[in-house]
């Protein structure tokens, strides 16, 4: 079985958006490997103290923790996406297992990032999520591949609204923004015509 892992963002000294990340893994924890009673805390196997620059810590995680490492972490830019198909694909638990997007990122035939559409619903980049603008509100795929950290506190706040999106409808959106645990909601945002369908 391949690890699974949880990719956080450090800065400051800080870590971002902890408890969603303790409350994928130990969801991960409990529905796949079968863990119900020990729930794990990353603060007590993370130390962010040293690190000033925005850092990405990546756990590595089983039924413990196997690995944390830290690398400097700088926004790729993305400025196009290929809409790419995939009707099984499946990305539900974050796992270092990541085949399956790299060979849909693989088909994005000179564009930036491909934007994976599963069962005719629009879902999320090889490694973002994703929010659309409908001239009124940022509403994001009902069913993403992955239910992203970033993705869930912004639900929470109330900055985004999920919504079944079908390719069909793309056209209908004005603008996409691509955001994850690293990058920040707004950092990373194009004109719809920037899709390639």
């Amino acid at each position: 079985m391949y690890p699974f892992i949880e990719t956080i963002r450090i800065e400051d000294g800080k870590i971002y958006n902890l408890p969603y990340h303790n409350e994928r893994m130990n969801r991960t924890r409990s529905e796949v490997l079968g863990v119900m009673d020990c729930n794990l805390d990353l603060s007590d196997y993370i130390h962010p103290e040293a690190y000033g620059e925005r850092t990405k810590c990546r756990v590595e995680y089983l039924k413990d923790i196997v690995k944390v490492e830290y690398f400097t972490y700088y926004v790729r830019p993305v400025r196009s996406l290929q809409l790419v198909v995939c009707d099984d694909a499946d990305y539900r638990y974050k796992s270092t297992d990541r085949h399956l997007l790299n060979d849909l990122y693989a088909q994005r035939m000179g564009r930036d990032d491909v934007l994976i559409v599963r069962n005719g619903l629009l879902t999320d980049t090889s490694i973002c999520n994703v929010a659309l603008w409908n001239g009124e509100s940022w509403l994001t795929p009902a069913r993403p591949l992955l239910q992203g950290t970033k993705r869930a506190s912004l639900l929470d706040s109330g900055m985004i609204t999920s919504k079944d999106i079908t390719a069909k409808e793309l056209r209908e959106y004005s603008s996409i923004r691509l955001f994850n645990a690293l990058i920040d909601f707004g950092e990373i945002e194009m004109d719809m015509t920037s899709v390639v369908i």
